[in-house]
């Protein structure tokens, strides 16, 4: 009996953790991460930012070492950037000074290529992206859409066994990312792309479902394997299928359900203490959601995917709000549906200065940060505290990055809600004036 293949790539337990200025170990990012990827499929890594997505990426790429764990490449241990994989970028990342031809043969001309070989692949891989007659055009001449093709070229030029995509599709248009997306599809089914597998990340779940044949689903704070589901549709698939939207519909149900006891003290939500992330989100957005969802058709409650697609929102627009809600305890989330609580019903009937007030109270009993800074402003004689004193804290749990967003986003959220007052040139909170 022949050996087991071995699988193009495999990560074996990877774990990886923020780097302090110190040199100590900082916050976990990605937490026991095991995955393979074999010839002929399309792997999805589909979760929401800040889940660890593209660092587990880099680390697959070799342009990142984890902090534990291993990566194999065709059975072999990873010690640095891998031959056999390229990458293609969100950003187009062209050299505007180089034609479209020139920024192909890039790579090609890096690795040695002779000069004849280089343009011969060079054009061979512009002509199956789509881009012929545009050779010598310059990136400022041609639109965003084929800018993302010169990248997607540049990357398949090089023959990779693996091509990484990085949410390839975001920076466009929503027709030119239709377009995109379908054009390689079609090239990947009919077998003209000199690729064996494709690992891409998303925060689109409708893309991953459209795409992958297999998605994985990853949680958040810190990044781990949530789930992993198969795709068994043929292409090419159709968004308004039974099955499609039944696929959907599971991955909104997974990715809202709630965090077993063990792990929530370390999730971003629902989970408590100052070690909570929050996100961006701003009052505005928040009031303007629960209007929706209290207004008819939801009448409040409404289906996650279809809300998605009336307000036109992904993932990572669509869950940091619907959450946000949750924490506050304005909704519920719960097998795909967001649900308005009787005080997000009470909230979306009331005048603006009942808001606030509404607002402030659920702030303060639901936001351990926004009740620490009240705390501090209380008991000081001088009712005054530098926001330094809380980002400090905040970074002992999260990134420098984590705790500036959060402090952001607590501060504005404070402000709103008429707690406690801030200073943007002192950088500091009060109770003076909180207006």
């Amino acid at each position: 009996m022949s050996a087991t293949k071995a699988p193009l790539l495999e990560l074996r337990n990877v774990f990886q953790a923020y780097g302090r200025s110190s040199g100590e170990k900082g916050p976990i990012v990605l937490d026991d991460i095991s995955l393979r990827l074999d010839d002929g499929e399309i792997v999805g890594l589909l979760g929401r930012s800040g889940c660890g997505k593209s660092s587990l990426l880099r680390i697959v790429s070799g342009l990142a070492r984890p902090t534990g764990g291993e990566v194999l490449y065709r059975g072999e241990k990873v010690a640095g950037p891998v031959d056999g994989v390229a990458m293609v970028f969100q950003s187009f990342a062209l050299f505007p000074w180089l034609s479209v031809l020139a920024n192909v043969e890039l790579g090609l001309r890096a690795k040695g290529v002779r000069e004849a070989d280089a343009r011969r692949r060079a054009l061979k891989a512009i002509d199956i992206i789509g881009l012929d007659g545009f050779e010598n055009a310059f990136p400022k001449e041609i639109s965003g859409g084929m800018r993302q093709r010169v990248g997607f070229a540049r990357a398949l030029v090089v023959a990779p066994n693996i091509l990484l995509m990085d949410e390839p599709f975001s920076a466009l248009d929503v027709l030119t990312a239709e377009t995109l997306r379908t054009d390689l599809l079609d090239l990947w089914v009919e077998g003209r792309m000199p690729i064996k597998s494709i690992l891409m990340v998303t925060h689109n779940i409708e893309e991953a479902v459209l795409m992958c044949d297999r998605i994985v689903v990853l949680s958040s704070n810190p990044g781990r394997i949530a789930a992993e589901i198969r795709v068994t549709l043929a292409h090419p698939r159709n968004r308004l299928d039974p099955e499609f939207r039944q696929l959907v519909d599971q991955i909104y149900a997974l990715m809202t359900r709630r965090a077993e006891p063990a792990k929530m003290r370390e999730s971003t939500f629902p989970g408590l203490g100052l070690g909570m992330a929050l996100p961006t989100v701003s009052t505005n957005t928040l009031a303007g959601m629960i209007e929706e969802v209290a207004a008819p058709p939801y009448d409040g409650k409404a289906d996650l995917p279809t809300l998605a697609d009336s307000l036109q929102l992904e993932i990572d627009e669509l869950f940091p709000v619907a959450e946000t809600l949750q924490l506050l305890r304005f909704a519920e989330l719960a097998e795909g549906d967001i649900r308005l609580t009787t005080a997000g019903k009470r909230f979306a009937e009331m005048d603006v200065d009942q808001r606030k007030k509404l607002f402030g109270d659920h702030l303060l009993a639901y936001v351990p940060l926004a009740q620490r800074i009240r705390r501090v402003l209380d008991e000081r004689p001088s009712h005054y505290a530098p926001a330094t004193r809380f980002r400090e804290e905040l970074e002992d749990y999260m990134s420098e990055d984590y705790a500036e967003m959060t402090l952001r986003s607590v501060t504005t959220w404070g402000r709103y809600g008429e707690i406690f007052a801030y200073d943007e040139g002192a950088q500091a909170f009060s109770l003076e004036n909180p207006q």
